[in-house]
């Protein structure tokens, strides 16, 4: 999977295909390659957008998911999206479902799957130790229902990312910023079209964190996979984008 990082300003950015525009917003250990099934099957009929969160470039006094969303509020607006169906995964789904909050007007439908912003527990019940290799592989496994999908390509990315001592404080302090930024009181102000696809064996947001997301979001449609965790993207794509497929063709023209 070989795609062209494309750079505007200060953002870095994946965009294939041309027409309405479905962008990805990727997690706190996320990256490009949480999306290639996604990007693959849909930039035939789409623009999938894909931007690089800065989570190790901002300032510690940034990191947050405030800065965040800000940072995808002001890539919006530079490239002059609108009607936007909006995806996000984990963090993403927190930034995902802020950006809504306040711009419903830009956001044409909302996907959330195995979204933080109610409850997390992230990489199971503590932060990876640093330099234990083996507690680190045993912690990303437990992202999925298939523990080999935690590919060794995968467990180094994590690996090295916990054994850097600044963005290890950066990935810390992000967490905490969303633990804190609880989207309860928020959520019946959504108004648009949204989906929530969630994995039944996360153990990272349960299924009752999506059953409670559907709960508070007025009208919206939750699908509960089996034996999928935390990324449904990735561990079961051809269900996800069924389901995804769906729900567009249904919406308003």
């Amino acid at each position: 999977m070989n795609y062209e990082i494309k750079t505007a300003d200060k953002f870095r950015y994946v965009e294939e295909g041309s027409g309405e525009v479905l962008m990805l917003l990727h997690g706190l250990f996320g990256a490009l390659s949480n999306y290639k099934d996604q990007i693959e099957y849909y930039k035939t009929r789409y623009k999938v957008v894909v931007p690089l969160l800065p989570i190790y470039e901002m300032s510690v006094f940034e990191a947050s998911l405030g800065g965040l969303t800000r940072y995808t509020n002001e890539f919006i607006e530079l490239m002059g999206y609108k009607d936007l169906i909006l995806l996000g995964n984990s963090l993403g789904g927190h930034i995902g479902a802020l950006y809504t909050l306040k711009h419903q007007d830009k956001v044409k439908a909302l996907v959330l799957t195995g979204s933080s912003g109610l409850f997390e527990s992230a990489m199971g019940t503590s932060f990876p130790k640093r330099g234990d290799y083996e507690f680190i592989k045993t912690r990303t496994e437990h992202t999925f229902y298939d523990p080999k999908m935690a590919s060794k390509e995968l467990v180094d990315e994590v690996y090295e990312i916990c054994n850097n001592r600044i963005k290890a404080i950066k990935i810390i302090a992000t967490a905490k910023s969303a633990i804190r930024h609880n989207l309860r009181d928020d959520l019946e102000q959504i108004k648009i079209p949204t989906l929530l696809i969630w994995g039944k064996d996360d153990t990272i947001t349960p299924a009752f964190v999506g059953e409670e997301f559907s709960r508070l979001i007025p009208g919206s449609q939750l699908h509960i996979i089996e034996k999928c965790g935390h990324a449904p993207m990735m561990e079961r794509p051809e269900e996800f984008n069924a389901l995804l497929d769906a729900f567009i063709a249904a919406l308003p023209a």
